[in-house]
C-alpha cells in the first residue's frame, strides 16, 4: 500500500514540476510588448531613434568642424531619472553614443567611470610595458561638449486607469563656456488600463 502511495506521490510531484516548466519564446526587437505599462525597450528605442535623428541632422556638428577644423569631441555626462519608476538611461544613451562614434563626424571620449580604468592601465604600463609600446599619461583628448539630460514623468490617474506621460530631454553643453549647442526632446504618452499601482 505504501509503495502505491509513494508511486502516486512521485507522479503528482512530477506532473506539478512539468506544469511549472519555464517557457521561452524569441521576439522581434521591433515587436511592441507592453506588459505593465511601465517604461520598456520600445520606449527606449523610440527615444534613441528620435535623439539620433535629431542630433545628427542639426548644424552643431558642421558649425564646430568649420570653426575648429576638427570634429567635435563629446563626453557622456549624467542623464538623471526623475520619473516615478526605475529607468535604465544607459540603453538609449549608449545608442546615441554609438551613433556619434560610428558616424565619423563626432568623436566620443571615455566617461568619468571609464577613464578610471584607463588611467590605472597607463600606470601599469609604466612598470610592465616596453618603452616603445607604453602610452604616456597626459595625452588624453579633452571633450568640447558634455551630454547631459533628464527623464521626467507626469501621471494622471482615476481608479485603475492612468495616463503616463514621459519627457526625455538631452542637451549638449560646451565645456568651454557652458553654452547649450543642441537640445533634443522626446515625449511619450501611454494609456494604462487596469493599473494596480501608481
Amino acid at each position: 500500500m505504501s509503495t502505491m502511495r509513494n508511486c502516486l506521490l512521485v507522479c503528482l510531484v512530477t506532473l506539478a514540476l512539468l506544469g511549472c516548466a519555464t517557457e521561452v519564446s524569441r521576439l522581434s526587437l521591433n515587436e511592441i510588448n507592453d506588459l505593465s505599462g511601465n517604461w520598456n525597450d520600445t520606449d527606449s528605442r523610440l527615444v534613441s531613434e528620435e535623439m539620433i535623428r535629431d542630433a545628427m541632422t542639426k548644424s552643431w556638428i558642421e558649425n564646430h568642424t568649420k570653426k575648429s577644423g576638427k570634429p567635435p569631441v563629446v563626453i557622456i555626462g549624467k542623464v538623471r531619472n526623475y520619473s516615478h519608476e526605475h529607468i535604465n538611461t544607459r540603453t538609449f544613451v549608449a545608442d546615441l553614443e554609438r551613433a556619434f562614434a560610428n558616424s565619423g563626424r563626432v568623436e566620443v571620449v571615455a566617461s568619468v567611470e571609464e577613464r578610471d580604468g584607463l588611467r590605472e592601465e597607463r600606470k601599469d604600463m609604466d612598470i610592465h610595458a616596453t618603452e616603445m609600446s607604453r602610452k604616456a599619461a597626459g595625452s588624453e583628448v579633452a571633450a568640447d561638449y558634455m551630454l547631459i539630460g533628464a527623464i521626467n514623468t507626469i501621471i494622471d490617474a482615476s481608479g485603475r486607469e492612468q495616463i503616463r506621460f514621459y519627457q526625455v530631454d538631452l542637451t549638449l553643453v560646451s565645456t568651454d563656456d557652458n553654452r547649450k549647442i543642441w537640445i533634443g526632446q522626446k515625449k511619450l504618452k501611454k494609456d494604462v488600463k487596469g493599473a494596480l499601482i501608481r
